[in-house]
């Protein structure tokens, strides 16, 4: 049997989403990408994905802070 990870989905709108130029946008079409882009967040955030760009980030800014000392 397949099965679809519920992240793969919102990454694909999300996606398609923001490539869009924003001029273009209605009221309708920025509320569906803020309602999107956090939800994708929330399901990729307890996976090792997630925690891979966590950790990721977490270094950046780490590198980023120690520079400037």
């Amino acid at each position: 049997m397949l099965t679809i990870n519920g992240g793969v989905p919102l990454a694909v709108v999300a996606r398609l989403r923001l490539r869009r130029r924003t001029e273009a946008w209605s009221r309708n079409d920025e509320k569906l990408t803020v309602i999107t882009v956090p939800a994708l967040g929330v399901v990729i955030a307890p996976t090792p994905v997630g925690e891979g760009i966590l950790n990721f980030l977490g270094q950046l800014a780490t590198g980023i802070t120690d520079s400037t000392r």
